[in-house]
């Protein structure tokens, strides 16, 4: 018995290390890892102010602590939603990729390809509220949403890059499309350029998800409801979107229908 004692310390070891090492790999170059590097920042100060032992700040930390816990579930809800549903104990290789992963992962592989070349981009998912009065008035398109049609739209070299383009469900309604600016608001800034004003303005008064990149820096924002988030690595991409657009469980035969499909 006592043997078997012995390994036990050995056991857990091995269990930390292997959660510790898909934790840091999961969020690792996301938003996410400066949150859990201040983390174990804020436990290193916390065991110090323990060890000198001194009461006031003891209590602070400990108050911070508890309405931080409630903060980081709020704002990182998309990248949580994401690693909970890598927990899954289905079998991966067996299980088909629904149309709207599909339409999710080229979405995104398209935006960040334009990120890295810092090419400029204002792409238009309709959601609830019909974008039809906005797509007359641009080049109607109907096409069938791909990744290398949606990149060429933006190339400087052709008339159709100047605007933004709709995509409705898996379709790409229109290109050049021309937006409202947005009016004044605490999220407009000196540096924000006619691109992201306009995304900006159309997440005002419509409940359109707008993604942006920025042609200066090849950053990627996400602007809803009058609110943009600057800076958003792949991973926190895909969550944001997933969390407006979640599909639930159809039938084979029902229709493709991904950006219809709200969070509950």
């Amino acid at each position: 018995m006592q043997t078997t004692y012995i390994y036990i310390p050995i056991v857990e070891v091995f269990i930390i290390a292997f959660a510790l090492n898909w934790l840091f790999s999961f969020f690792w170059y996301t938003r996410t890892m400066d949150l859990l590097l201040g983390f174990v920042v804020f436990l290193i100060f916390f065991g110090v102010v323990s060890w000198l032992r001194l009461p006031v700040l003891k209590k602070i930390m400990s108050h911070i602590a508890n309405v931080a816990v409630m903060a980081v579930i709020i704002i990182f809800q998309p990248e949580l939603r994401l690693a909970i549903s890598k927990l899954s104990v289905k079998n991966r290789k067996g299980r088909n990729i629904s149309e709207f992963d599909k339409f999710l992962d080229n979405l995104a592989h398209s935006i960040y390809r334009m990120s890295e070349k810092r090419v400029g981009a204002l792409i238009l998912l309709e959601n609830q509220d019909s974008l039809d009065e906005f797509a007359n008035r641009s080049v109607l398109l109907n096409a069938k949403f791909s990744s290398e049609l949606l990149e060429s739209l933006f190339v400087t070299t052709t008339p159709l890059h100047d605007g933004a383009v709709i995509v409705r469900d898996n379709t790409i309604i229109s290109a050049a499309t021309i937006l409202p600016l947005a009016e004044e608001s605490s999220q407009l800034t000196r540096s924000m350029g006619t691109r992201h004003r306009a995304g900006l303005g159309l997440s005002q008064i419509t409940d359109t998800l707008v993604i942006l990149v920025s042609e200066e820096t090849g950053k990627v924002s996400i602007a809803r409801d009058g609110i943009m988030t600057r800076g958003i690595k792949i991973d926190r991409f895909k969550g944001i979107i997933r969390s407006v657009f979640n599909p639930p469980k159809i039938s084979i035969q029902a229709r493709f229908n991904p950006l219809k499909w709200i969070a509950k």
